[in-house]
């Protein structure tokens, strides 16, 4: 079974490093910005945005800033001999690394550990929570090392798609639309998409829409109405559900939950 150690959120710490050392943990990483040297069991690495790192137990590790500062979120956490069965990333004595698909979400369950683990005491099910979120990013991450390399082509058609969901989260989603942008069919737009991010434009959508709600409940005075409107349910028991899917927590419970 995989235990939480801890969860680390590097937000451009001038001259940020770590001293050589041999890790009591495994480490999986994200890079949000900028770039991360590693050395690693004498190897130089490269870390850059959008990079996923898993660093075993028992590795040699030193790192530091590279060209200017940057971001990342580190989650260190053990696990079992009858893991490394399953996860056999996990049972490799050398670190993986590889661009992540679906960068946006990760970034997303990263942050929902890092905030949990910040509340970690103020409920019965917190641990539980934490385990979870846990168990999905080295599941995760595991799938991710495992997938066969996505060809440059569809992985440039993909980030057009994304970066206009980016840019255009609160209106109504048209897969024809997105088909145009990048001049395919749209089950040809639908497949390409889920096989570099693992979801489909619409689930990617909901994702944005659900960090930015979160974002409102918590940052704003907004009703939980006015939020649903200004993301575009206005049906608002569907953003009612859509919420509790992506964060077990209806929006009242969560806006309450982040007060305490």
């Amino acid at each position: 079974m995989l235990t939480f150690t801890s969860v680390h959120f590097d937000n451009r710490i001038p001259n940020w490093r770590n001293t050589l050392t041999v890790l009591d943990h495994n480490v999986i990483a994200l890079i949000l910005d900028g770039k991360v040297k590693y050395t690693l069991n004498d190897h130089p690495v490269i870390a850059e945005k959008g990079d996923l790192l898993i660093i075993p137990i028992g590795t040699m590790r030193a790192s530091e800033n590279m060209e200017g500062e940057h971001q990342k979120m580190t989650v260190l956490f053990q696990h079992s001999k009858a893991d490394t069965e399953v996860l056999p990333v996990l049972g490799s004595a050398r670190f993986s690394k590889c661009k992540i698909r679906n960068f946006e979400y990760m970034k997303q369950r990263f942050e929902r550990l890092y905030l949990e683990a910040l509340s970690k005491g103020k409920g019965k099910f917190n641990p539980y929570v934490i385990t979870g979120i846990l168990l999905e990013l080295v599941g995760m991450a595991a799938r991710e090392f495992e997938q066969v390399e996505v060809t440059p082509i569809k992985l440039k058609l993909a980030n057009e798609i994304q970066n206009y969901l980016v840019s255009h989260y609160r209106e109504p989603t048209h897969i024809d639309q997105l088909a145009a942008l990048i001049h395919r069919s749209a089950n040809y737009t639908i497949s390409i998409f889920r096989e570099v991010t693992g979801v489909s434009p619409i689930q990617y959508v909901h994702s944005l829409r659900m960090k930015e709600a979160c974002n409102l409940l918590t940052n704003s005075d907004l009703s939980v109405t006015e939020i649903s409107n200004y993301l575009g349910y206005y049906d608002h028991s569907y953003f009612f559900r859509i919420f509790k899917k992506f964060t077990s927590l209806s929006p009242t419970e969560y806006k309450h939950s982040e007060s305490l």
